[in-house]
Formats: C-alpha cells, sequence, structure tokens
C-alpha cells in the first residue's frame, strides 16, 4: 500500500468465536481496479503481485475499499479454529 500507511492488529470476539482482526488504512492515490488487484500477478510496483489476493486466501473474512485520490482500507479477520 503506498502513502502514509497505518495497521493495526487486535483481538476480536464474535459470540463464541475468537479472532485477529487487521485494519491496514492508507492515504494514498487509491486503487482504480480492486477486481484486477485481487488477480494473482497483478502489480503496480513491480512486484510479484501476490500480497492482497494470498492475503484474502489467508484469511477468513476480507474486505477491502478504496476511493481514488483518498486512499484505501482493507480490513481482514482469521477466526481461531
Amino acid at each position: 500500500m503506498q502513502g502514509r500507511a497505518k495497521s493495526c492488529c487486535a483481538s476480536c470476539n464474535a459470540g463464541r468465536r475468537r479472532g485477529l482482526c487487521v485494519i491496514a488504512r492508507d492515504h494514498g492515490p487509491g486503487i482504480a481496479d480492486v477486481a484486477r488487484a485481487m488477480e494473482d500477478g497483478h502489480s503496480t510496483s513491480g512486484g510479484l503481485g501476490l500480497g492482497l489476493p494470498g492475503s484474502k486466501r489467508l484469511m477468513d473474512e476480507f474486505d477491502i475499499t478504496s476511493k481514488l485520490g483518498e486512499g484505501t482500507v482493507i480490513t481482514m479477520t482469521k477466526w481461531a479454529s
């Protein structure tokens, strides 16, 4: 994520479920095509293009919201089994 990125991790509960919640937020240029950014191999920085799709595969819940010119917020949760 480009631009002044901040992230936080916290334990979370939903009823009897316990897990780890991660929120990553930046104030960069935003992602023009979120669907494309979620494809394996897509990178705008020359990387492998596995960060976002890999994160989604690892987590139980994944949400990404991006606005051009404002930035991106990614919220992920991994529940304990």
